[in-house]
């Protein structure tokens, strides 16, 4: 099998195993939208998106799966309900990947709705730290979980009780895909499944690093 069949095997027992996993059934639309099953990965993001409504990024790859399966009105819904969640949470980069698939199905960005500008105002004159991951509130780490550049981002955009969520869910991934960290491709294995539930771009903190040395 080749690797993108192995994740979705792995993904789908993940799934099966625990059906209230947002993160496996995240995973799993990611890899059936890999694999070229649009209508799948449809329907697995949708569930992940029924369990975590705040996962922006999920709104962008249902979207994008829903595109390739002709569903474009379906999409486009889609697509603008994330904007505007990834909007009241100032996540960038899933505003401009749900822009471009708007625009490929000449539809016109959404105007950011009065409650997602008002969220967002709010966060920011609270002076609280903001999680990017969820957008809500929290309290900052006492410091970065592991050395590197990605261990300060999470430091710096990662509250500390969506770092506590991740352990419990990271703890299900070794435990449902039985990884062995003496193994190398097990640790990436783990480190993929932690850049997905964070929203971490790894290459581009590495990069962005690189560039401030």
């Amino acid at each position: 099998m080749n690797d993108t069949t192995d994740r979705i095997a792995q993904f789908e027992n993940m799934a099966s195993a625990d059906p209230d996993n947002e993160m496996a059934h995240f995973s799993l639309g990611n890899a059936y939208l890999e694999d070229g099953r649009a209508a799948e990965a449809s329907k697995s993001l949708s569930r992940a998106i029924e369990l975590n409504p705040e996962m922006s990024r999920a709104y962008e790859l249902a979207g994008q799966a829903m595109i390739n399966a002709g569903w474009t009105d379906q999409a486009a819904e889609t697509l603008i309900t994330g904007y505007q969640i990834a909007a009241g949470k100032g996540e960038r980069k899933v505003m401009s990947g749900i822009e471009q698939l708007l625009q490929s199905m000449g539809r016109s960005t959404p105007t950011i709705s009065e409650e997602s500008q008002q969220r967002s105002e709010a966060l920011s004159a609270s002076g609280s730290f903001v999680c990017q991951r969820t957008g809500r509130p929290g309290h900052q780490l006492d410091g970065p979980p592991f050395r590197g550049p990605i261990g300060l981002w999470i430091y710096e955009h990662i509250a500390k009780e969506t770092w506590d969520e991740w352990i419990g869910q990271g703890t299900k991934v070794i435990n449902e895909l039985r990884l062995d960290f003496s193994r190398e491709e097990d640790q990436d294995v783990y480190d993929r499944h932690m850049y997905e539930y964070l929203g971490i771009d790894a290459d581009e903190i590495r990069q962005a690093a690189k560039t401030n040395e």
